[in-house]
């Protein structure tokens, strides 16, 4: 029997393999058709002079590449939600030794799977700083394994990747809308990915408590981050405001977790065949910064403009998620 499960192991790890690789070959041809990407040694230099910033999931993965190419376009204040103290000082201490400087950046405790913890962020941040120009929700987990709970009682993927950033958005939506002009909008981004594609929305499970496959319920969350994203694009279409969201490519990051073998045999492997974490910054930060491009309301693969999953483009779908997300927020009395 003990040789038995050692086989059944390694062949489905060489099928993971396998499949990992194949969907990585499709995903770089199928890009190569539709977009050139902007490689990372060819990003510009921004000038952020005067703006308030915002980033979160930033002292791991793509999020710490985000963080220090944000911190040396000269900005006035970049603002790290973070959960981890030692990781924040960690990421001050990378930015000092990369950019000669981290002066500007500052971090503050918040852990996205506390939702009072996203409310005392919001409060302080309007009631100290008081005005804000770009919002990068960038956090999220993904969690090969079931059935996970934040303190709130929610399903994990569904609280850290979507109500969280929802919560904290739609807080400081008003924020935003005072520190933009016309000349010069502010900007909300949505780190998003391509597994939005893979499955559709149920749109009667929206707690992700039916689901049990491994991966479909961060699957899932990214589409709710794009049908925010376009709902903010549409609902402030004239208050100076832009929404977008974008994928930022395969990345071997620190969101891929996993508490049993077989889920960390997939880790490894999907972690094997990724892109660097400097790439995946940005494959994010480009449409956003990029004068040249029209982000509002616009879904980015690799820096190319894509359409999202189909649902994402519903507005009545759409709508729906809004008001069910603030129907849980005000019975959990955040709103």
């Amino acid at each position: 029997m003990e040789y038995l499960y050692i086989f059944s192991t390694a062949l489905i790890v060489a099928l993971i393999t396998i499949f990992v690789y194949v969907i990585k070959i499709y995903l770089e041809f199928k890009d190569s058709q539709i977009s050139k990407i902007v490689p990372s040694n060819k990003f510009g230099k921004y000038d952020l002079s005067g703006k308030v910033i915002i980033l979160t999931g930033a002292t791991d993965g793509i999020g710490k590449e985000m963080a220090r190419f944000l911190s040396s376009f000269n900005p006035k204040r970049l603002i790290i939600p973070a959960r981890n103290k030692q990781k924040g000082t960690n990421l001050l201490n990378y930015i000092k030794k990369q950019n000669g400087s981290s002066d500007n950046v500052e971090i503050w405790d918040t852990d996205l799977a506390d939702l009072q913890s996203v409310v005392n962020f919001t409060d302080k941040f309007i009631r100290e700083v008081g005005e804000l120009h770009m919002l990068f929700n960038n956090a999220g987990t993904l969690i090969l394994s079931n059935d996970t709970r934040t303190k709130d009682n929610l399903e994990t993927h569904f609280q850290v990747n979507h109500l969280a950033p929802f919560l904290l958005t739609i807080k400081l939506l008003d924020t935003l809308k005072k520190s933009a002009t016309p000349d010069s909008p502010s900007k909300i981004s949505f780190t998003s990915s391509v597994s939005n594609h893979y499955n559709n929305l149920n749109m009667d499970d929206l707690l992700l408590v039916k689901t049990k496959e491994l991966f479909n319920n961060y699957a899932y969350t990214k589409i709710m981050n794009i049908m925010i994203s376009n709902e903010i694009a549409h609902r402030y279409l004239n208050s100076n405001i832009t929404s977008s969201s974008a994928h930022p490519g395969l990345m071997n990051t620190q969101l891929l977790k996993s508490n049993d073998l077989t889920g960390d045999l997939i880790v490894r492997f999907v972690k094997y065949h990724t892109e660097s974490w400097e790439q995946g910054a940005v494959n994010i930060l480009y449409p956003v910064l990029c004068s040249n491009l029209n982000d509002n309301g616009k879904y980015f693969d690799k820096c190319a403009e894509r359409e999202p999953n189909k649902v994402a483009l519903d507005e009545e779908l759409r709508k729906k998620l809004w008001d069910f997300s603030v129907d849980i927020l005000k019975e959990k009395g955040y709103f």
